[in-house]
């Protein structure tokens, strides 16, 4: 049985949700964000206990179709921008979600718009720039590897971008000292 489940945003969240499943009495074939296919099949009763122990921790089952699709658009560029590098692919994300989960960009950017009040080319920039936020203050990496790790075409481009969403230059945000993150499932 796969369960499909909302806030799945990186690798602790993988094992707090399969260390809750295997508490609950399933086995766990496998596990990724968004998801977890577990044995035996549940049945209602087993649904709710799954879904309040989930609930405690932040997490929530996901039982219709349009909201898989959607959790699983997010999921898919969660996993692109923040655990793998951006620089070496021209990375066309319109190409990569309508390749993972075969179906026309058109009707998944739709399908997202009506969900989530917003494009999916919006929630990939407050991707980006959240990961960019990260990575100023880790401060390991100057702006022009930044721009690069994130596969923006110029460190301008970075900055025009960021100040867009944030209001602030990357030099201002890294100096403010009062660093305003949003966790990755807020977004």
């Amino acid at each position: 049985m796969t369960l499909y489940i909302k806030n799945m945003v990186c690798d602790r969240c993988i094992m707090v949700v399969k260390q809750q499943l295997e508490n609950l009495g399933f086995r766990v074939d496998s596990i990724a964000l968004g998801s977890a296919v577990v044995q035996p099949e549940a049945d209602a009763n087993q649904l709710s206990a799954i879904s309040s122990a989930l609930k405690l921790l932040g997490f929530e089952l996901i039982d219709n179709e349009k909201d898989r699709v959607v959790q699983r658009i997010k999921d898919l560029i969660i996993e692109k921008v923040h655990h793998s590098d951006l620089s070496d692919s021209h990375l066309s994300f319109s190409d990569y979600l309508s390749d993972q989960l075969h179906k026309d960009y058109t009707y998944l950017s739709r399908m997202f718009s009506e969900s989530e009040d917003t494009t999916i080319e919006k929630f990939i920039i407050q991707q980006k720039i959240e990961k960019v936020k990260e990575l100023l203050e880790y401060g390991e990496l100057n702006m022009n590897e930044i721009a690069w790790k994130m596969g923006y075409s110029s460190s301008a481009h970075l900055s025009a971008q960021f100040k867009t969403i944030t209001g602030l230059t990357p030099s201002q945000f890294k100096a403010s000292g009062h660093r305003q993150r949003k966790a990755i499932d807020k977004i």
